[in-house]
């Protein structure tokens, strides 16, 4: 049996198990804390979640364990098999990876009510840290402020542009469920995998934005609850053959944010600072933390296009009209991360998002 070392409230952990689920893949959740300095030696980075596996070896990063677990257990594939919708699949997965990230830590820890609540259950989890209860809830209240919210661009001047974009991301989710129950299909796909980390155990779950979602988007609301309870079938699944125009709202979203987001990452990266500037839909941010993992998610995104044949690459440049989306095919912006460059992932040692794992 797999063990899956992560959180009952972290981000990713919630997106591996709800596939984990999906699979009928057998797994023993754990804490990480007690088992730190294993998973350093082992995988090189405590980040959440880790596997352990039966034979020994280890696993990190949600996107690679699950492309690594398709290819053991592929029936029912979670991979649209038509390319271009694949290929969309994979950046929709990317952007609720990557961008939905600042938001889901900002509601989490710029809100009172849920800082108080989220603060209580971590430290309930740390019980390997020989400090009083108190003192571990406020390190984490000063460390995850500090370090994801206000480390990571949210301040008064973006703070209304950051929620606005966990807005777009609950209507544009409405308008492409009311066709279908899962994002592309009759199933999940990796691209709703991919929408679990943010939508279930951070803005399904904490106080503020799930009176939001219950509010705003109930159809986001019942797909998280569908997500967590459905099971693979023999029958499916029937995917999408092609992406319809309900999509197009979270496409441009997608390139507005998210495609701007690793561009100015990509640039800064390659210049050799550690913060950089960038402009998103008209919302100055400041001083970001600049990110190789972001750079390697870039490449990813770029190989994936390449391998689509022609005419599925001119589908997907008309799927995305914007001018954002053109770091996807053009080489003028490099994105050279060094990470894994014998493909070993999710083997092998991981990076963390940011040096030193929490921006400072």
């Amino acid at each position: 049996m797999m063990k899956v070392y992560g959180a009952k409230v972290s981000y990713y952990t919630g997106k591996l198990e709800a596939y984990l689920r999906y699979k009928g893949v057998p797994y023993q959740s754990l804490s990480p804390y007690p088992h730190e300095s294993e998973i350093r030696k082992n995988v090189g980075a405590l980040q959440m979640p880790i596997v352990e596996r039966a034979d020994g070896r280890w696993m990190s990063d949600t996107t690679p364990i699950i492309l690594q677990l398709e290819r053991e257990h592929s029936t029912p594939t979670v991979l649209p098999p038509t390319r271009t919708v694949r290929f969309i699949a994979l950046l929709m997965e990317d952007y609720a990876d990557e961008w939905l990230w600042r938001p889901a830590m900002h509601y989490r820890w710029s809100h009172r009510r849920d800082r108080e609540l989220l603060s209580r259950i971590i430290a309930e989890d740390v019980v390997s840290v020989p400090l009083p209860r108190f003192l571990i809830r406020r390190i984490v209240k000063l460390r995850q402020l500090r370090g994801f919210v206000k480390g990571d661009g949210v301040r008064a001047s973006t703070r209304k542009h950051v929620e606005a974009g966990y807005v777009a991301a609950l209507d544009n989710m409405s308008e492409m469920l009311a066709e279908r129950p899962y994002l592309l299909g009759d199933a999940p796909s990796i691209a709703d995998f991919g929408f679990m980390g943010p939508m279930f155990r951070h803005f399904g779950q904490d106080p503020t934005p799930s009176e939001i979602m219950r509010e705003r988007a109930p159809a986001v609301y019942a797909w998280v609850a569908r997500m967590w309870n459905v099971r693979a079938s023999l029958g499916g699944p029937n995917f999408v053959k092609e992406i319809s125009p309900g999509a197009s709202p979270m496409l441009k979203e997608i390139c507005e944010t998210h495609l701007g987001q690793l561009a100015a990452n990509a640039i800064a990266y390659s210049l050799g600072p550690r913060r950089f500037d960038m402009k998103i839909q008209e919302c100055d941010y400041s001083r970001m933390p600049v990110s190789r993992y972001r750079v390697a998610c870039l490449e990813r995104l770029r190989e994936a296009f390449v391998e689509l044949a022609d005419a599925d690459q001119r589908m997907v440049r008309a799927l995305l009209p914007y001018p954002e989306a053109s770091i996807l095919w053009s080489s003028e912006i490099p994105a050279s991360s060094g990470y894994d460059p014998e493909r070993l992932a999710p083997f092998g040692k991981a990076v963390n998002v940011y040096a030193m794992g929490v921006p400072r």
